[in-house]
């Protein structure tokens, strides 16, 4: 009997003759969480698409034994009944559905005649979301109802219910909150106890550090290293990651801020799209110079997205706003005027409002800029393709070919082709909503040294970040949110992640009170 739960030896894939996995091998035991590393387009994902038969076998070549018998399966379901259980990147949900339905969706308990068990999967589902810390989330409600961050909860819960043996995390904190972040950990730390084993896939290595017994790193489809983590440092993973250290994740680079106030944006007010009597942001105004990086800071439900989106002309509620452009009032009622004016932003959301996802690579990079390649009413895809290379080239996107379908790009790598395309307007004002969410450490290091060569340009950025690290580490400028209030200002000169939360976290009434209160207990002048 082997030791181990789960073998993968010499595992190969290919796509269109281009290999994405090139003699894999992956081992975890009952009990065991296996942290896989590796950059975006290393072949993280694919990995475990081929281990739960998101990829059937057959599609690939190598072997997998499970509990020391070869797994030759050829649908989800067949992993799912073995134990095996995928929660992907993207969310699987139904949105319309009840949180019960999505839990229990082919996996439904039943009475005598094949009705709906719905007293006993409701009572199943609420105690899957008190073990999840969540029993204030009404299972009976369906799934739009709740954030991102409760929503990978669902998930979560919904592979719990089918009693996983091994239970694979494919980026799960990308869309958690801190202390839901805290939850979840917690949850994998009671797993493992009771012998479920993980495989974590994630680009915040202190996760990693924190949960994982062993750490399998692979590049470019191929296995680097397999090591107990209690060997290893994150700056260690960081440099087997990419292949080269990385001595400062933060490169930055000095820039010009000019004394020119690009843009001034006058009491931005925004209306709950659920509830239009309730404000999402509250009179919000601030002032962004030419070659200024800005960044937005908050916690979740700050207004930080809301606030942006309004300037893009992106917002579905009602708003209200006076935008002005060196000087002058104009409408941003639309993306598409937005855009003419020289503002584009880079959405938090690439799946629902960064990609086409039909298209291919190159033309949703070329897609805002199409008439710059027309003529005589005809694209000149020749002159097209070459704009299409050059950004490829310029921002080390992953693809085969420029006319391979976004969706066949990792996440980190799409997330490179909407950046692209919101720079072929060359625009002077550039909106970064959550830029490296789900970006490996080496992508991030590529983006902000964009950034800041974009900033040398003179173009303007403005950054929204949940990671008060890197909002620190490439901001002039950090604008506070706290519940849809500006509550800071700071110019970002050994400002620190404490006085940004405390201000995140204190409202304005009462830091107005605490000014007045510290002015008047000062001595006053003779």
């Amino acid at each position: 009997m082997s030791d181990f739960l789960m073998e993968m030896r010499n595992i190969r894939k290919s796509f269109s003759g281009v290999k994405a996995l090139d003699g894999i091998d992956l081992r975890i035991r009952a009990g065991e969480c296996v942290g896989l590393c590796g950059e975006n387009g290393a072949g993280k994902s694919t990995l475990m698409k081929v281990l739960s038969a998101v990829y059937p076998h057959g599609s690939w070549e190598g072997e997998i034994l499970w509990q020391g018998q070869p797994l030759q399966a050829q649908t989800i379901k067949e992993t799912e009944e073995a134990g095996i259980v995928i929660i992907h990147q993207e969310l699987m949900l139904v949105p319309e559905l009840s949180v019960t339905e999505n839990i229990f969706l082919g996996n439904e308990i039943t009475l005598p005649g094949g009705r709906m068990n719905y007293a006993a999967m409701h009572q199943r589902a609420q105690a899957l979301m008190a073990e999840l810390e969540m029993p204030q989330v009404n299972v009976a409600l369906p799934v739009y109802n709740y954030g991102g961050g409760q929503q990978q909860l669902v998930e979560i819960a919904k592979a719990l219910n089918k009693k996983a043996k091994l239970l694979i995390l494919d980026e799960p904190s990308s869309s958690l909150t801190t202390s839901e972040i805290k939850v979840l950990l917690n949850i994998i730390k009671a797993l493992k106890a009771k012998g479920v084993a993980c495989v974590y896939i994630s680009h915040k290595l202190d996760e990693v550090a924190e949960i994982c017994d062993t750490v399998t790193v692979i590049r470019d489809g191929t296995h680097v290293a397999t090591q107990p983590m209690a060997s290893l440092t994150v700056d260690r993973i960081i440099s087997m990651m990419v292949g080269r250290d990385i001595a400062n994740l933060y490169p930055r680079e000095p820039h010009e801020i000019g004394d020119e106030v690009v843009l001034q944006v006058q009491n931005v007010t925004c209306y709950d799209v659920t509830n239009p009597a309730r404000r999402k942001v509250k009179n919000v105004s601030f002032e962004l110079r030419r070659g200024e990086i800005l960044g937005v800071a908050g916690l979740v439900g700050a207004g930080r997205t809301e606030l942006v989106s309004t300037l893009f002309g992106a917002y579905r509620g009602k708003h209200d706003a006076t935008v002005k452009l060196h000087g002058k009032v104009i409408d941003v009622s639309s993306p598409i005027k937005a855009i003419r004016h020289g503002i584009c932003m880079v959405p938090e959301d690439r799946k629902q409002h960064g990609i086409v996802p039909e298209f291919g690579v190159g033309w949703n990079i070329s897609l805002p800029v199409l008439g710059k390649y027309s003529h005589s009413g005809r694209i000149d895809k020749s002159e097209e393709l070459q704009t299409v290379m050059q950004e490829i080239g310029r921002l080390k996107i992953k693809t085969a070919s420029p006319h391979l379908k976004i969706t066949g790009l990792s996440g980190g790598n799409q997330q490179k082709v909407v950046l692209a395309k919101m720079l072929q307007p060359k625009p002077d004002i550039l909106i970064l909503d959550e830029p490296t969410r789900g970006v490996d450490v080496g992508a991030k290091y590529e983006i902000y040294k964009l950034m800041f060569e974009l900033a040398r340009q003179g173009i303007s950025i403005i950054m929204v970040s949940s990671e008060l690290a890197e909002v620190l580490g490439v901001s002039d400028r950090v604008l506070v949110m706290g519940e849809g209030e500006l509550r800071g200002d700071f110019v970002n000169d050994g400002l620190t992640q404490e006085q940004v939360l405390a201000a995140a976290l204190t409202p304005l009434a009462q830091q107005a009170a605490a000014s007045a209160n510290s002015n008047s207990a000062a001595p006053v002048a003779a």
